[in-house]
């Protein structure tokens, strides 16, 4: 289960449409409940640094990136509680490529871009034994 805040689920939306054409990324940060709930009350956006050409239909966050966010959040008291990317002129729902690169605990929200302008958002969590994923939202 998962909880967005407005000001995180606004802030996904503009960054799908900022970076049309092609995906963005970012981290989720909040907080997880003793029920394994998460309440995301911020994100973080960052470089999607893949190559020119590949950035319509992939994305890649950097491992210094995870770690500068991941010490930004325990500063702050929260903690990385997923992923998000978009998904230019393509459904809100997991790739192939997102349950290849996915991890369990983790929740990954999808924001479809048509045109430019957002379509649709959506949240999965991946199962435990990495088969498939569940939707949150």
């Amino acid at each position: 289960m998962i909880h967005l805040s407005p000001d995180a689920e606004s802030g996904i939306r503009a960054e799908g449409e900022k970076a049309y054409p092609h995906e963005c990324c970012g981290f989720l940060l909040g907080l997880t409940d003793e029920e394994g709930g998460r309440t995301v009350t911020e994100i973080q956006p960052v470089e999607n640094s893949r190559e020119e050409e590949a950035r319509r239909r992939r994305f890649r966050i950097e491992p210094d990136d995870f770690m500068r966010v991941e010490r930004q959040a325990r500063a702050g008291n929260l903690e990385v509680v997923g992923f998000y990317h978009s998904h230019p002129d393509h459904p809100a729902l997991p790739s192939e490529h997102d349950l290849a690169d996915a991890l369990p605990y983790y929740s990954y929200v999808i924001v479809a871009v048509s045109g430019g302008a957002v379509a649709a958002l959506t949240s999965w969590e991946l199962s435990v034994d990495r088969a498939q994923f569940n939707q949150e939202l």
